[in-house]
């Protein structure tokens, strides 16, 4: 991995293409100092390599660590990438109004910019597959107006106990033997709390899934920071705890927790180590306002998601956002009413603010065709929940999405390895610009 990382950061000379040997490797590149002696600007195009030219079959050899820690870590001298007349950086000082000119761009103009960003930090053709298990259904005492599973609520679903360890590991390995490389459990209920004997199950379940050969993630509500160390160390990859909209909108949809509570369990999970994966969802009433916010909430933390799902809300009858969806005398507002723009639109915009940011494509896909799904990956989504259910809501099946994949020519994200490198950086598409002692300049 350190002969990758070392060569990925490129060149720190410039070293210019001889006319007599146009089959060096070479970088164009342009530095300078600033006052400060020690920060240095690097820009450079890696040529192709010499022969054979790098194929999708030998740059499957090439990836990144599996840790994001570990990839960010790989590029901490980066400040920006330009392909085809757009520049991207990872950034986490985005205002309000910059994501807002974004998402507000002419859509064929934010398709072409999101595409690009895409193609410049990802391999568009790799899309992770993840499975979501409800391991325990029902009985949850928050009142999120968008859930079937609040006891707040009169819905289809009845309460479950947790599942069977045992139960939870015939079904990850169905996941795994039809394609899916990341489980996920979720739990209905507000939080971890003093539930230690359906914790230490779950740590079981973490163990075991993870012995599989397959990534795990949970989502189990609140978490504190004991609770999110016991859970790295039974192997846990990942952990979900979406925001789902503004910090303005959001008591409009949730009363029973705050917005700052989700905050502190993502800041304890990212503390353990645990990448987090957090999102939201289109179709609760908000504004395009609303979902810039949410957009301009995950772009400023400290450090961005390992992945962002978008969800289209499946409103469910018995619900207060489910009922309203189903009153037609009630005029558009924007409950349910999520289409397929709508999707790709927030997509796009978190691939441009977030360029290394797995974008999750969630709840809502089976209400969309394989060509509006199509739309939805072109904008950068690059990874999927797959099989028949969403903890309570419907979703495609394996052999649809199988089906879908060979369609499109996509392929599967292998388990505990990390993503291909972007074809054009190691092409030498992509020009890169390297700022080399930023911790002098601005200490």
């Amino acid at each position: 991995m350190a002969t990758i990382g070392n060569a990925l950061r490129g060149a720190t000379l410039a070293i210019t293409r001889s006319r007599t040997a146009p089959r060096v490797v070479t970088a164009s590149a342009s530095r300078y100092f600033s006052s400060n002696p020690h920060v240095v600007v690097d820009k450079f195009v890696s040529s192709p390599p010499p022969p054979p030219t790098p194929s999708a079959a030998n740059a499957e050899a090439l990836r990144h660590p599996n840790d994001v820690h570990d990839r960010n870590a790989n590029y901490i001298d980066e400040d920006s990438r330009s392909m085809a007349g757009v520049t991207a950086s990872v950034r986490h000082n985005w205002t309000k109004q910059e994501i807002a000119e974004i998402y507000s761009l002419p859509f064929h103009e934010l398709m072409y910019r999101a595409s690009t960003v895409h193609r410049m930090y990802w391999d568009p053709a790799e899309v992770q597959q993840c499975t979501l298990l409800s391991i325990k259904t029902g009985g949850c005492t928050e009142d999120c107006s968008y859930c079937s599973q609040s006891t707040r609520h009169k819905t289809f679903v009845k309460p479950t106990p947790t599942m069977k360890v045992q139960e939870v590991l015939e079904a990850a390995k169905r996941a795994k033997d039809a394609g899916s490389t990341r489980f996920c459990m979720g739990a209905a209920w507000r939080e971890l709390g003093n539930k230690k004997n359906a914790f230490n199950h779950i740590l079981d379940m973490v163990k075991g899934v993870n012995g599989m050969g397959l990534e795990v993630c949970c989502t189990l509500g609140m978490l504190n920071a004991e609770q999110a160390r016991q859970l790295k160390e039974a192997g846990l990859t990942a952990y979900n705890h979406n925001l789902d909209t503004s910090p303005e909108h959001y008591p409009k949809v949730i009363t029973t927790r705050t917005y700052e509570d989700r905050l502190e369990t993502i800041a304890n999970v990212r503390e353990a180590g645990i990448s987090v994966c957090c999102g939201g969802i289109l179709g609760l009433g908000e504004k395009e306002t609303d979902r810039v916010g949410l957009l301009h909430v995950l772009a400023t933390l400290p450090e961005h998601p390992e992945s962002v799902p978008i969800n289209a809300l499946v409103a469910v009858e018995g619900t207060p956002l489910g009922d309203a969806d189903a009153d037609d005398e009630t005029e558009s507002d924007g409950i349910a009413d999520v289409d397929a723009f709508d999707m790709a639109r927030m997509i796009a915009t978190a691939r441009v603010v977030m360029p290394r940011t797995m974008v999750r494509l969630s709840a809502g896909r089976l209400s969309f065709s394989d060509a509006e799904q199509y739309l939805m990956f072109q904008a950068g989504a690059n990874s999927i929940f797959n099989g028949e259910k969403l903890l309570t809501t419907d979703n495609p099946a394996f052999d649809a999405d199988t089906a879908l994949f060979q369609k499109l020519g996509f392929v599967g994200k292998p388990a505990h390895a990390g993503p291909r490198v972007a074809p054009t950086e190691v092409t030498g598409q992509v020009e890169i610009t390297q700022v080399k002692g930023m911790e002098q300049q601005y200490a």
